[in-house]
């Protein structure tokens, strides 16, 4: 038999010969193609940090307007960003620098909320930030070490070391309590968000779809419900509770001598996983909609955002798998709007009601992380 090394001439031969672009396509430098991939890199990070920005404004009103659900998990906030190259993400270091104007020796603040702290304190954009209470902050974990620090440091005033343009200024700030919940920002072509009551996974998709601020804060504000009701936990005990029923009937069959293979154990904990799933993500949505209401978001309107989702995922119009349809929601937002502007007429507080009533077009189905 012939060795198939020998083929490989006639193989190369063969694939020389094949089909191959017939246009002269103009000759392109390399030194061009790194300067065009430096400009596309730098307008990348600056949008980037510019929905970041949108992201944790919205993200600090609604934690902080709705500590008391939070369950004790609360921690200081100050409402501002603040970053070094070193800090950043390897891949954005190279350019961070010209892209946000920022310095690799002291840290500098990005981005401040309105009316957050930090704002009242008189801090801006473009001011670098050196200590708090006389300690410097890290360039390499700052945002990490600065949230660490405010939550070890307690909810009183804060002296903060500025340079701003040059000159050196002390200012005080005085912490908020919020929800201790932090907030990530990953860009993906994905329309959701998560979470897993450790965190909120915010995706760039689902934020180019929230039109308004008051969308945004209708999806964090799903997402802190789902942490601030268990709905996770509860999944996981409908998940035991399925296991446990599935595993008795494996047993149950085993001891007439077939085994199953643990079928029905798995089935059953995958039926428990679904329980009630649909009707967790209408709970989430209804409490979702007063935690934005509490942050100060008009809510007229907000109704369009699940249209909008129903463009960008088809399936979701008619589908009811793990997620009610999006004219459920489309209504049911149309309806606590309409519920909770009542009870502002009436200088009632806004505490949602917590007697579910399931919609006729949903079974009792979830995955309670995934908006």
């Amino acid at each position: 038999m012939r060795s198939s090394r020998c083929w490989l001439p006639l193989v190369g031969v063969l694939l020389c010969a094949g089909c191959a672009p017939v246009s002269r396509l103009p000759a392109l430098s390399q030194d061009a193609i790194e300067a065009e991939k430096r400009i596309e890199q730098i307008a990348q990070i600056r949008k980037y940090y510019a929905e970041l920005r949108r992201v944790d404004s919205v993200a600090f009103r609604i934690r902080t307007a709705n500590r008391a659900d939070c369950r004790g998990w609360e921690s200081p906030q100050i409402g501002l960003y603040a970053v070094t190259p070193q800090s950043l993400p390897r891949k954005y270091r190279s350019y961070s620098r010209e892209a946000l104007d920022i310095t690799w020796a002291r840290p500098t603040v990005i981005s401040v909320v309105e009316g957050s702290p930090a704002a009242a304190a008189g801090i801006v954009a473009g001011d670098e930030i050196i200590a708090l209470d006389g300690e410097l902050i890290s360039l390499t974990t700052t945002a990490g070490w600065m949230a660490g620090w405010l939550k070890h440091h307690g909810a009183g005033p804060v002296q903060a070391n500025l340079r701003r343009d040059g000159d050196d200024r002390t200012v005080t700030i005085n912490p908020v309590m919020g929800c201790a919940i932090p907030i990530d920002y990953v860009t993906a072509d994905d329309v959701n968000a998560s979470t897993n009551d450790k965190k909120i996974v915010i995706y760039s998709g689902i934020v180019a779809l929230a039109k308004t601020d008051a969308q945004l804060a209708h999806v964090i504000g799903h997402e802190l419900a789902h942490a601030n009701l268990g709905h996770l936990d509860k999944q996981m005990v409908n998940r035991a509770v399925g296991w446990l029923s599935g595993t008795a009937i494996d047993v149950g069959i085993m001891a007439g001598g077939v085994s199953t293979g643990g079928a029905f154990g798995k089935e059953f904990t995958k039926a428990g996983g679904l329980a009630f799933s649909v009707n967790f993500e209408r709970e989430a949505d209804y409490v979702g909609a007063y935690y934005a209401a509490r942050a100060g978001y008009d809510l007229n309107g907000v109704e369009e955002f699940w249209r909008a989702m129903g463009l960008a995922h088809p399936d979701d119009i008619r589908l009811a798998k793990t997620h009610p349809i999006t004219a459920v929601r489309f209504l049911q937002m149309q309806q606590v709007a309409a519920e909770i502007a009542d009870k502002r007429r009436r200088n009632l507080p806004l505490v949602p009601d917590l007697k579910f009533v399931p919609s006729q077009e949903e079974p009792a189905s979830a995955n309670a992380g995934q908006f």
